[in-house]
């Protein structure tokens, strides 16, 4: 894809994503209460919590916080780049990206400042306000980096390992409902705090990185022009005078 088309589509994207975040966010902070269907999903997940998923939910949630997702992010920039280099850019990056992200993300929910479910319908400890939740906006920051990473050097088997990566970063966002720590909306606002953050950064990449990273291209010598002068028929055949 050329760069200009990546740059317009991921600030599209990304574009959208801010618009319906800042949406839901003025919904959020204007209502002042749980909206339409978090209270719903809530009580349905209090009430289906056999000790076998709980374990399980508890599992995939922790992996998006900590190192996990930063170890993650690295995987992403090493995929990306081809050479020495272009893993090196494409890691710092990534990274940048991720970190960058987490502090805005931070921000935001300080200025909201939305209250969690009450703490009785807990299953897994939390602390800091609620919304956008921060697990799903590191695991979804993170899986954003390794599908745009897999699809950059279409390696084989691109499209399961872009599945794989999808449904991990939406899995996490959706334990942390069921684990009673966050609304629904909460997870939403995520979500799309995360697409936007990403379309931000790929559009900025875009435009900044060289052509040669952006198509997957490897810098090789080129070879010199050829001399397309035009030549005079004329003196075809003749020697030059003495």
């Amino acid at each position: 894809m050329k760069r200009s088309d990546l740059g317009e589509l991921a600030g599209s994207v990304g574009l959208g994503a801010w618009t319906a975040f800042g949406v839901l966010t003025m919904i959020v902070i204007g209502d002042g209460q749980p909206l339409y269907g978090d209270e719903d999903l809530l009580s349905w997940s209090v009430g289906h919590r056999p000790d076998v998923p709980v374990a399980l939910a508890r599992a995939l949630t922790a992996t998006g916080t900590g190192a996990i997702p930063y170890v993650l992010a690295v995987l992403a920039g090493t995929i990306a780049g081809r050479t020495l280099r272009q893993r090196a850019v494409a890691t710092a990056l990534c990274l940048t990206c991720l970190g960058a992200g987490q502090a805005a993300r931070y921000g935001v929910m300080a200025l909201v400042a939305r209250p969690r479910p009450t703490r009785v319908d807990w299953a897994t400890p939390a602390s800091g306000w609620a919304f956008p939740s921060g697990h799903t906006t590191t695991a979804a920051l993170t899986a954003g980096l390794l599908v745009i990473a897999v699809y950059t050097r279409s390696p084989p088997g691109r499209a399961l390992l872009a599945l794989v990566f999808g449904c991990w970063g939406a899995l996490v966002g959706l334990t942390r409902v069921y684990l009673g720590v966050h609304w629904f909306t909460d997870v939403v606002g995520g979500w799309l705090f995360a697409v936007g953050w990403l379309g931000l950064c790929l559009c900025a990449a875009a435009w900044w990185l060289p052509e040669a990273f952006i198509t997957g291209t490897t810098d090789i010598d080129q070879k010199p022009p050829e001399d397309h002068a035009p030549q005079d028929p004329g003196r075809r055949g003749r020697s030059r005078p003495a």
